[in-house]
């Protein structure tokens, strides 16, 4: 990170992957090409991260050949004015993490990838959830990320126009 005084702690960033309507995971595909796309992704644990799809595409291949991927969140982007100086800039919180991922071939792991999934983005439909296992889990694919690495940046600047550096909180 080339502005250490941006920098955040685990939990923090662990937090702007929570919050984030969706998550980039970059993949390496069979070609060798950068290959990214957003998902929701959803986990119980911080280490492991669920997403689900279709049983072949570009992603399961990717993931065959190069399963190493990286995941890139946003939970806040204002474009601004800085305050000091009356520079164009964002306020963000952003949070960046590596890890392996893996396609979950076991239906009772599936099925907890599918339902935290559900959870966080249709926890009011939940009535639902076992008759639609029911009806796709032999044709659906969930991949579960392992992370190995992740760190959070910050750009916000107080009620003083202050840029709020080294973790600080208000």
């Amino acid at each position: 990170m080339r502005k250490i005084s941006r920098e955040m702690d685990r939990e923090w960033a662990l937090e702007v992957l929570h919050k984030a309507p969706y998550v980039t995971v970059s993949f390496i595909d069979t070609e060798g090409k950068a290959y990214g796309l957003p998902l929701s992704l959803a986990s119980d644990d911080d280490v492991h991260w669920y997403f689900h799809g279709a049983l072949e595409g570009k992603k399961l291949d990717a993931i065959k050949a190069h399963p190493e991927v990286c995941l890139s969140a946003v939970s806040r982007c204002t474009p601004t004015v800085g305050p000091k100086d009356g520079s164009f800039t964002l306020q963000f919180k952003s949070a960046i993490a590596y890890g392996k991922a893996e396609l979950i071939t076991e239906d009772t792991e599936k099925i907890k990838g599918l339902r935290l999934i559900s959870e966080r983005f249709l926890p009011k439909h939940m009535d639902a959830f076992d008759e639609a296992i029911a009806r796709s889990l032999s044709r659906t694919a969930v991949v579960r990320i392992t992370l190995t690495e992740i760190t959070g940046k910050r750009k916000q600047y107080d009620k003083e126009g202050e840029e709020m550096k080294y973790g600080r909180m208000e």
